[in-house]
């Protein structure tokens, strides 16, 4: 299996981005990451930075599928940012969501922790989306709200998990490989582009397009119509898995 990858991230309404993208594909795996920052005095952008550059650099040492693989780079991630904000009291409060995707070119795994998310489509439907850690999230676990509910909710804002936060890393972490057929589309995006584009939209979006940066784009013409004026900033990273024909 081959990957196209496209990506966008831009600031929205605000004066700075604080989210963070990467990809790295290597001979034995590939491995896509995106972050979104929170706190202040530019702390969500260095934390996004720190736990995007850790984990690709972490995954490269290790690009292998497995449980104890997602976690170490997330570790590395999380050490990354508590050595930031030991290193500089600005930093104190500086926080970010993760989402990770790896893969062998024949399976996937992937973690996350807060609620930046990944969507995994085949032919043209959703087949699976990750969980948010969110105070809407866990009442819509609780039957309190619709799931439908968490895009608007009032507290949408309130994370339950972050790395950065002291305590124990709590990830959601794929517990085995996930066979990938020629045609999947994954979808790793920030809640700032999740919150304006809808699920149907997303797969009706994917029937209109013929590639990832069609798909990307059509979603993203969706966004800037509805958002408000100080929106925030908002990512997302498309991936195609195509058949190799390579020997």
């Amino acid at each position: 299996m081959k990957f196209t990858t496209s990506i966008i991230s831009k600031p929205g309404g605000r004066d700075e981005n604080q989210d963070c993208t990467g990809f790295k594909i290597y001979k034995d795996g590939a491995c896509w990451v995106i972050g979104d920052g929170l706190g202040g005095h530019r702390g969500g952008k260095v934390a996004s930075g720190i736990a995007v550059e850790k984990i690709l650099a972490s995954f490269k040492t290790h690009p292998e599928m497995s449980h104890d693989v997602l976690m170490k780079c997330l570790e590395a991630a999380q050490d990354g940012i508590v050595a930031g904000q030991e290193e500089d009291d600005r930093l104190f409060s500086m926080r970010t969501t993760i989402v990770i995707l790896v893969s062998d070119f024949q399976s996937f795994m992937c973690a996350h922790v807060g609620d930046s998310r990944l969507y995994h489509f085949r032919s043209g439907k959703l087949l699976f989306q990750t969980k948010d850690h969110s105070v809407p999230q866990a009442m819509a676990d609780a039957g309190d709200i619709l799931h439908e509910e968490i895009r608007y909710h009032e507290d949408r804002n309130r994370l339950l998990r972050s790395l950065g936060r002291e305590g124990d890393l709590r990830p959601n972490i794929s517990e085995a490989p996930i066979p990938i057929k020629p045609g999947d589309l994954f979808l790793l995006c920030t809640d700032g582009f999740w919150e304006y584009v809808t699920e149907p939209e997303m797969e009706a979006d994917l029937s209109e397009s013929q590639d990832t940066d069609e798909w990307l784009a059509r979603m993203e013409d969706r966004l800037i119509k509805r958002a408000a004026e100080k929106h925030d900033n908002y990512s997302a990273v498309a991936i195609r898995a195509e058949e190799s024909h390579e020997s």
